[in-house]
């Protein structure tokens, strides 16, 4: 990142896909994300999701570091690789505003 200064940007990613989650497998996606200081969401829902604070330099890079947490927890929880459907992310910079 030669160049610029990494900010810690928080990110919400879910994803979408055809089966509900439940109260356990969301439990599960919580632990695999908590190393990473992260919360889950999506019980009841055809859909999950984390919020991860992730230092970068830019939305670009939290966003590809905050999917590769999502992914690697939901691999851990084993839960599908579904496609993303929503993204948030927003700067401590921006947050100050």
């Amino acid at each position: 990142m030669e160049g610029s200064t990494a900010v810690l940007w928080s990110v919400g990613i879910e994803v979408e896909g055809d089966e509900v989650m439940t109260i356990d497998r969301i439990g599960e996606l919580a632990d695999a994300v908590a190393s990473a200081g992260g919360i889950a969401s999506g019980i009841g829902q055809p859909c999950y999701g984390v919020k991860v604070l992730v230092e970068a330099g830019d939305r670009d890079e939290a966003v590809t570091k905050a999917t590769a947490i999502l992914r690697e927890a939901a691999r851990v929880a084993a839960l599908p690789e579904w496609p993303v459907s929503r993204v948030e992310a927003v700067s401590e910079e921006e947050d100050a505003e």
